[in-house]
């Protein structure tokens, strides 16, 4: 579908949580952290859907920094410690996004779950909400300010918190396999997942403390590839991407 027919009809989604991991962002070339072409190719991507009138609040991941759990066992630094230096790695990632979208004439506010009132604002799910009327983007760094959870769980409780009607979670694959589909020529794909089946069959596209809390809150999860240009506009507009979860 391209953008003259997406003009001419309403998404479907109004207000939808991307969630992205921070990997997404590093260049594969020479490890870098944020390379600037993904960086301003993914913020096209949210423009697309923003300029429709789609509420997007933007969840990502610290992995291309710091990742908590790995850090924590390879390089011998405390659990509870490592997942800060996590948290705080999604602010240096949402602060990338936000100059980056506003340079491109998005309205971005940047909400930190940890306070640090000189980048970000403090996350204040009125506020949020507020944010999101007004049209504007709403970056939620910190994840949730707790050791121990993953963006993935941030996502899926902010996305609850302010009533969203969709998380979408941008990934390297085009969606939820029954084994990894990188290592296995027999992978099936899924275009459906009921969330019992996740959490029973363990599929390992989401934690099961994010896969219970959609479920308890009747919060669809739709999983697609970032790899696809137009994706989340396609996936905002019903077209058929992705496996969906709910």
């Amino acid at each position: 579908m391209d953008d003259s027919t997406g003009s001419q009809n309403k998404p479907k989604y109004k207000r939808i949580v991307l969630k992205l991991s921070g990997e997404v962002l590093r260049n594969t070339e020479d490890g870098e952290p944020i390379d600037a072409r993904t960086l301003k190719a993914i913020c096209e991507e949210v423009k697309k859907v923003y300029d429709i009138g789609v509420q997007v609040g933007l969840v990502i991941g610290g992995g291309n920094i710091f990742r908590g759990l790995s850090g924590s066992e390879m390089k011998g630094v405390d659990r509870t410690t490592g997942d800060y230096m996590g948290m705080l790695a999604t602010v240096i990632n949402g602060l990338a996004l936000m100059d980056c979208l506003e340079k491109l004439g998005v309205t971005v506010r940047l909400q930190s779950a940890i306070p640090m009132d000189k980048l970000a604002e403090p996350f204040i799910v009125r506020r949020a909400t507020r944010h999101l009327e007004r049209g504007r983007v709403v970056i939620f760094a910190g994840g949730t300010g707790n050791p121990y959870f993953s963006t993935d769980t941030t996502a899926a409780l902010r996305a609850s918190e302010i009533g969203a009607d969709m998380l979408m979670k941008a990934t390297k694959v085009d969606g939820i396999y029954n084994k990894d589909p990188a290592k296995y020529d027999d992978a099936v794909r899924y275009d459906h997942v009921p969330y019992i089946d996740a959490l029973r069959e363990r599929l390992q596209v989401m934690d099961s403390t994010a896969f219970s809390l959609c479920m308890e809150n009747n919060l669809p999860i739709l999983v697609f590839s970032m790899k696809e240009p137009g994706a989340i506009y396609r996936a905002v507009m019903g077209a058929p991407i992705g496996t969906l979860v709910d």
